[in-house]
């Protein structure tokens, strides 16, 4: 992972809001802090690589029910031996939809956000300070449901304005709005 492209992509992202300003601040502090931001084995939290994945008129986006964590959320999750972020964000939306033909909207950050997750048997409870890209992909194409998720789908904006989510997935809603 290329930690000073990573800091040059978060320095450059303009946040949406005061509440993402904030992650934005927290996360920057971060990985300034710890060269390492990216490893998993980092207990107190690391970096993470997600996807705002929507299809050709903006009119829906790709959703997983997150196995572990029992909610609707947007793909993505830890960087391995990835280049850098955003190929680690197109690795794992692969990896967790079965989709292979997935464009790039921007090579700019979407959104960011840190949340804690919980224990596990053999994880302390850390954080995720996750950095969010845009895609695209056809909702017309066959989705593969992978051992981390109990299902996946496309939600039209009006669908998922009638959901319970974070304040975070709400932001990336009102973003996809702002898109049309």
């Amino acid at each position: 992972m290329d930690y000073h492209a990573l800091l040059n992509a978060l320095r450059a992202h303009q946040a949406a809001d005061e509440t993402e300003s904030a992650h934005l601040k927290r996360i920057i502090r971060f990985v300034e802090q710890h060269s390492n931001c990216c490893n998993r084995d980092l207990t107190i939290g690391h970096v993470t690589a997600s996807s705002w994945i929507i299809n050709d008129t903006s009119s829906h986006a790709l959703l997983t029910h997150h196995r572990k964590l029992d909610r609707w959320l947007q793909l993505g999750g830890h960087i391995e031996s990835d280049q850098d972020i955003i190929t680690a964000a197109l690795r794992e939306a692969r990896e967790e939809s079965g989709l292979e033909d997935i464009n790039t909207i921007s090579e700019t950050i979407f959104d960011v956000d840190v949340h804690p997750i919980p224990a596990r048997k053999t994880e302390p409870e850390h954080f995720h300070y996750d950095v969010r890209f845009l895609f695209q992909a056809s909702h017309s194409d066959q989705l593969l449901i992978s051992d981390e998720s109990h299902d996946l789908g496309w939600f039209t904006i009006q669908e998922m304005q009638t959901m319970s989510f974070d304040d975070s997935i709400v932001r990336m809603i009102n973003k996809m709005i702002a898109l049309r």
